[in-house]
């Protein structure tokens, strides 16, 4: 049976189940790793997002879905709910003010506390030249893909800095090898590698780690344009799978690995291999970045 349903100050907020546990595949209920842990995943209820609230919820965690549509809300918080997960679910337009706000206290209220925050909104309003791009385009882009991200974590921040949470921010392999037709979303998404950074120095401090998840090629809606153009000598049309992003994401919030104050992981997408690693202190603690592709 689905949890109740509260009705919200948008559409219906389905809020989060009390639980400490999860549904094994018996059916028998046992605690997660991330058990009364409270997740925000933005850009949630599809691909790589849904993969990654998913994963949270089943390692024990309350996850709160969101994205711009009350309907993919509905549909993506009944279907983890009917999996025996503790989902909620509202409506988000994260380059809003008030959409954020509303969203920051509707966790709080439902979930009493928030531990982790994943950026998974993004938009690419253009597929076409950077230098052809209009300002308002720009500013769209750069609004959802790299402003909000920053601005909602400075939202969170107070109440993350009482439970020594975790961020995790998703990039794109744009990041590192750009494509023409991406323009303006290549340079969004590489800016986010240096707000994974940036704020990770600022918050070692204060316990709270920032990652960065840098997909490949994955099967979405959102990457179709990047299979059908498949960049030359890559070595591989194929795309790599959702869940593979949700098992890295999950990996990063982990509350053993406070060690690694930043990493930025690279989800592979069958192309040929490498990889860099760069070790920088922080702290005392080790800020380590990692790329591998």
């Amino acid at each position: 049976m689905l949890p109740a349903v509260a009705r919200g100050h948008r559409g219906w907020f389905h809020p989060c189940a009390r639980l400490s546990v999860r549904m094994s595949s018996t059916g028998i209920d046992r605690k997660g790793i991330l058990a009364e842990r409270v997740a925000v995943v933005t850009g949630s209820t599809s691909g790589i997002g849904f993969a990654i609230a998913r994963r949270l919820a089943q390692d024990g965690a309350h996850v709160v879905i969101s994205s711009r549509k009350q309907q993919n809300v509905d549909r993506a918080a009944a279907q983890l709910q009917r999996e025996g997960l503790s989902v909620a679910g509202i409506v988000c337009h994260v380059g809003k003010a008030e959409d954020r706000e509303r969203l920051v206290a509707t966790a709080l209220e439902h979930c009493g506390g928030i531990d982790f925050l994943v950026c998974c909104a993004g938009v690419n309003s253009l597929v076409g030249s950077t230098l052809g791009t209009s300002e308002q385009i720009w500013d769209k882009i750069l609004n959802v893909n790299v402003k909000s991200p920053a601005l909602l974590l400075s939202q969170l921040l107070p109440y993350m800095e009482k439970r020594k949470g975790a961020v995790t921010l998703v990039s794109s392999v744009a990041a590192y090898f750009p494509r023409m037709e991406l323009g303006v979303y290549n340079v969004s998404k590489t800016a986010l590698l240096a707000l994974t950074r940036t704020p990770a120095l600022e918050l070692a401090p204060k316990d709270i780690r920032v990652n960065c998840l840098v997909p490949g090629v994955i099967k979405t809606d959102f990457s179709k344009v990047r299979v059908r153009h498949p960049r030359r000598n890559s070595g591989s049309r194929r795309g790599g799978e959702d869940e593979a992003a949700g098992g890295v994401a999950a990996y990063g919030g982990l509350p053993h690995l406070n060690m690694l104050v930043s990493t930025t992981m690279l989800v592979p997408s069958g192309q040929a291999a490498g990889k860099e690693a760069v070790p920088l202190g922080s702290g005392g603690r080790v800020l380590l970045v990692c790329c591998y592709i």
